[in-house]
Parts: C-alpha cells; structure tokens; sequence
C-alpha cells in the first residue's frame, strides 16, 4: 500500500503542475511521518487509457485505489480539469475512493479560472467518496513560488 499518491492530469509529462502537487506530497509525507509518495503521471499513458485492459493503466490504478491519501492535480482545460483526468478516474467504481482523503490541486492562467476547475474536481471527488480537504487552486504566475506547497499544507487538519 502507497500511503500518499499523486496522480497528475496534465497530458504533459513531468508538468509543473505534477512539481507542485508532488511538492505538497512530500511536504504532508514528512508531517505525516509517511513514505515518500508515489506519483501516477496520467501522460505516460497516453491512448492506452482508453484500452479497457491494458496493464499499465490498471497498475497506477492499484496504486490510486491503494492510497490512504491522494493528491490529485490537473490544469484548467475548458474551464475544468482535463479529459486525460476524467477519462482516468472514469474507470474507478461507484464509492471507488471511499476512505482516502482527497487534495485537490488546480493550476489555471488566474485565480478565478483556478477556482472554478477546483471546485468541478473536488465535486468529482467526493462523488467517487473521498475525504476531500480544502484544495490549492493556483494561477500560473504563482507557480514559481517555493512557498506554496508547504503553505496549503500548513493548511491542512493535522492529520490528512
């Protein structure tokens, strides 16, 4: 079992969206006494989401159902988080992450467009039956800042 996992949407791989997500992963990992987390890069996967049993995509799938916490990120595309994403968590089943606590991590080109893809993932979330906390809808330009991930976890109730 992978205590913490990031699961990154961003159909670029190793994005600056997965950085900061793996970031604030790492940040709750140390407060939580917890392993380093595992990351589930989504563009790696390419087309092969779309194969209903291809085995690469069913590992990272273990790997997110195995999770106790979950730090899922995506970029704003449309006004929501990717399709890449979506297609992604599509797979699981009803209640499919009851019992993990759920980050919600958004990166949109301002705060407003951020703020609206947060809020459409951490309703995806919470209807697959995570505990979502309060998530990190971050514009672009803020993505540089060293801060950020240690802040929103500083954030967090003391146990995630």
């Amino acid at each position: 079992m992978s205590e913490i996992v990031v699961v990154s949407g961003n159909p670029r791989p190793g994005s600056r969206t997965q950085g900061l997500a793996t970031s604030v992963a790492e940040v709750v990992a140390r407060r939580e006494g917890a392993a380093p987390p595992v990351v589930v890069d989504l563009a790696v996967y390419g087309p092969a989401l779309l194969l209903p049993e291809e085995p690469g995509v069913a590992d990272g799938m273990a790997t997110v159902r195995a999770a106790r916490i979950l730090v899922v990120a995506s970029p704003t595309y449309k006004g929501s988080y990717t399709g890449l994403l979506k297609v992604f968590l599509d797979r699981l089943p009803h209640q499919g992450l009851a019992g993990v606590v759920a980050l919600p991590i958004t990166v949109g080109a301002n705060p407003e467009q951020a703020a609206q893809s947060e809020r459409h993932l951490r309703g995806l979330l919470a209807e697959l039956g995570a505990e979502v906390r309060p998530g990190l809808a971050v514009p672009e330009s803020a993505l540089g800042d060293p801060d950020l991930a240690a802040g929103y976890a500083a954030t967090l109730p003391v146990r995630a």
